[in-house]
């Protein structure tokens, strides 16, 4: 059997900006980058480029600028998007992330309409939203990382054979509100310091805690604990049915989306067992619990675990 052909160097413009992209997502995201080493090479490249976007478009809602400038700077980074979306970005254009967003669309089927979503999504905190139930809260979590789980799939494809992929995106989108919901409990006092409260307002008041989710001690009468727990609760339930994934990507897809899911997933688990401790600091896993996790990924774990509930 002849060996299968191997794919053309990149040119030397599209490997740099590869190269930035995988710097920016080093730097700034270690659990999605190390569920990202397990994939090949190209898969991996192209979901560098993913992430050093909305990393451009985060920082942009993140940053102190005035509110009009954000929404100018976003404008821009919309009208850069419709640049790619038009394939008007050339191998030599001065913008890295183009370039290897460029280049990732053409190999990879890409729904770059998820990239709108998520500057829809930043707009929102640009303009001071606030979330009175879930199903505000929902739609804010499906533009920031629903969104984000089916552009992956649009890098990770389906399986040959596998079953029930017409609800893959389905799948792929509520793992993302699973992450973002857990991001919100890690990052209730941080967000907090910042002027922003995520948490539904109805559930809030549900548990006494109206007068902020952060404040420590809490007002007489407030059950903090509980109002974790609830929402702990609700990720959990989200993550059952966005694994439903996993039994549909190739191998080494699963892997990684199981690494990346399985850390966020642990560290629902230390905040359901200490929930104060999201008011002392960012909650973090150890460098030897994300390996377990990786290695479940790798192994195949959590994909057979996923397929047995499903036949049960």
């Amino acid at each position: 059997m002849s060996p299968a052909p191997r794919r053309a160097p990149l040119p030397p413009a599209v490997f740099a900006a590869y190269e930035y992209c995988a710097a920016v997502s080093t730097r700034h995201a270690r659990n999605f980058s190390y569920g990202a080493r397990l994939m090949p090479l190209a898969k991996r490249r192209a979901l560098y480029a993913l992430y050093a976007f909305a990393r451009r478009v985060d920082d942009i809602g993140d940053g102190t600028l005035a509110p009009d400038v954000k929404e100018t700077r976003l404008t821009g980074t919309r009208d850069l998007l419709q640049r790619v979306r038009d394939k008007q970005v050339t191998e030599d254009d001065t913008d890295p992330v183009a370039v290897a967003l460029a280049h990732a669309t053409r190999r990879f089927p890409i729904p770059l309409g998820g990239l709108d979503e998520l500057i829809d999504g930043v707009l929102l905190d640009v303009r001071g939203h606030a979330y009175e139930t879930w199903d505000d809260l929902r739609h804010y979590c499906r533009c920031v990382a629903g969104a984000i789980g089916r552009l992956c799939l649009g890098v990770f494809g389906t399986a040959p054979g596998a079953r029930g992929t017409d609800r893959a995106a389905e799948y792929a989108d509520t793992l993302g509100l699973a992450l973002q919901l857990t991001n919100i409990l890690r990052d209730i006092r941080e967000d907090a310091d910042n002027g922003r409260t995520y948490l539904p307002a109805e559930d809030l008041r549900a548990y006494g805690c109206e007068a902020g989710p952060h404040l420590d001690p809490a007002p007489p009468g407030a059950d903090f604990p509980g109002l974790v727990r609830f929402e702990v609760r609700r990720a959990r339930e989200l993550f059952a049915q966005g694994l439903r994934l996993l039994p549909m990507l190739d191998r080494r897809s699963a892997a990684c989306v199981a690494a990346m899911a399985g850390t966020y997933h642990r560290l629902l688990d230390l905040i359901d067992e200490d929930p104060h401790a999201v008011l002392r600091g960012r909650v973090g896993l150890p460098g030897a619990q994300k390996a377990v996790v990786a290695l479940r990924g790798l192994t195949g774990f959590d994909t057979r675990r996923v397929a047995r509930a499903g036949r049960t």
